[in-house]
């Protein structure tokens, strides 16, 4: 091969006193199949993109193994796991480093190797967390078989070739460099998560529990003010429906209306923003009238109402008029007998899957309107609202900042990788 004019295999970022040109070989050079079965029935671990390799009963809540575990694969610390298992965003399945102490099982469908050391284990991870070059690296590898399942044996999985340094010392750098930015990840996500504990917490104190009128923990100046008022939702709150949403319509990325869809609103509580603002869909008053579409005002909840996303129990609170689409619902307070935040709250206690019919689980206007809710007079729905509102501005703040990390170790993988042009094809 003529390699005139090749550049050099080396990243674009690199630590002080390492000059020499990374390798491009195969995996086979790195890792090695062990094939270690688990005769001592060990506990059954996943494989989560988000989690890694974790406990399969503490991630997902009960156990999905067959009885007789005896034939699944033994993961020991520092070992690869190749899933083999298509997601949305990693169609050619995943690849994660063991990080735990001890030994575990795993599935028999994975592949489980031992890499040289467990610094270049970390690199071959760390490659993997990007889904272009996850694709890049298996697409040619992977075949599609019968129910778009993934047909690649682990002889084939370790054929594939990715550039790596050859200097144990370079390797062990950039490890301890991307194990340290993984700490700072870890302990900013357990941070949200004690922020979100906490604030379930507080509202489980600051609602009545089912059976009394009173909340357990109530501000001082209302202690004395008696029992919260019962009643029906549609006592407080208008239920606002969605609109079907044309596909000929949709991809307009301005407008005077967002348009939002159940999408949507995973995607802003995934950014830690209990008001939503962004939208993929946006529409004009044109189009508003074709559709005879009447927009719902701002401070109204939003959330699914049916299918499986209503299991999530996830809301939105809108920050200006707009449409929401007809697998969507909304709940907008009745003024002088709820406030806009109150109402959010309330609906966060609520799973509407305990009031879905049907075989796909669903909820309609009629039965988002009775149902049974505890509510005190609109002074104390404040107390209440505003104490949440410092608690999710809290939430959010720490939510962008672990987004920010994520996204600095983004960055910081395409400059300490080889770029695709230095690549030998």
């Amino acid at each position: 091969m003529n390699n005139k004019g090749k550049k050099p295999l080396v990243p674009k970022l690199r630590f002080p006193g390492f000059t020499d040109e990374w390798a491009y070989k195969p995996l086979s050079k790195t890792l090695v199949e062990h094939k270690l079965k688990n005769s001592s029935r060990r506990d059954v671990f996943s494989v989560s993109m988000e989690s890694g390799i974790v406990n399969q009963i503490e991630h997902l809540g009960r156990s999905f193994a067959a009885s007789d575990t005896s034939h699944y694969t033994v993961g020991r610390r520092f070992d690869i796991v190749y899933t083999k298992s298509p997601l949305k965003a990693f169609p050619f399945g995943i690849v994660k480093q063991c990080k735990f102490e001890g030994e575990v099982a795993l599935s028999p469908l994975y592949g489980v190797f031992t890499p040289i050391n467990p610094h270049v284990g970390l690199m071959i991870e760390a490659y993997f967390e990007s889904p272009n070059r996850a694709a890049s690296f298996l697409s040619p590898l992977c075949q599609k078989g019968a129910k778009n399942t993934l047909q690649i044996t682990n002889t084939t999985f370790l054929s594939g070739r990715l550039p790596l340094p050859t200097d144990f010392s370079e390797q062990k750098k950039i490890a301890d460099c991307l194990s340290s930015l993984d700490d700072l990840i870890t302990a900013q996500a357990r941070k949200v998560d004690a922020l979100r504990t906490h604030k379930k917490g507080l509202m489980q104190q600051l609602f009545p529990r089912e059976g009394e009128t009173q909340p357990r923990l109530r501000f001082v100046e209302f202690q004395n003010a008696g029992g919260w008022n019962e009643g029906r939702l549609a006592d407080i709150a208008t239920v606002l429906q969605g609109y079907g949403f044309p596909e000929r319509h949709q991809g307009q990325t301005s407008g005077d209306y967002p348009f939002y869809k159940v999408s949507d609103i995973s995607r802003s509580l995934g950014a830690g923003k209990v008001f939503i603002e962004e939208s993929a869909n946006y529409i004009n008053e044109g189009l508003l009238k074709e559709l005879r579409a009447k927009p719902i005002p701002e401070g109204t909840t939003i959330f699914a109402k049916i299918g499986e996303a209503i299991r999530s129990n996830k809301r939105a609170i809108t920050t200006s008029p707009c449409l929401i689409d007809n697998n969507a619902a909304g709940v907008k307070r009745i003024k002088g007998k709820a406030t806009d935040l109150f109402i959010y709250l309330l609906m966060e206690q609520i799973s509407l899957v305990d009031h879905a019919g049907g075989v796909v689980p669903a909820v309609n206007k009629s039965s988002i309107e009775e149902i049974a809710v505890k509510f005190p007079e609109p002074d104390e729905q404040d107390r209440i609202a505003n104490c949440f509102t410092s608690l999710d501005e809290l939430i959010t703040a720490a939510t962008q900042e672990l987004e920010t990390l994520k996204t600095y170790k983004k960055g910081l993988m395409q400059q300490l990788f080889p770029s695709a042009e230095a690549v030998e094809v």
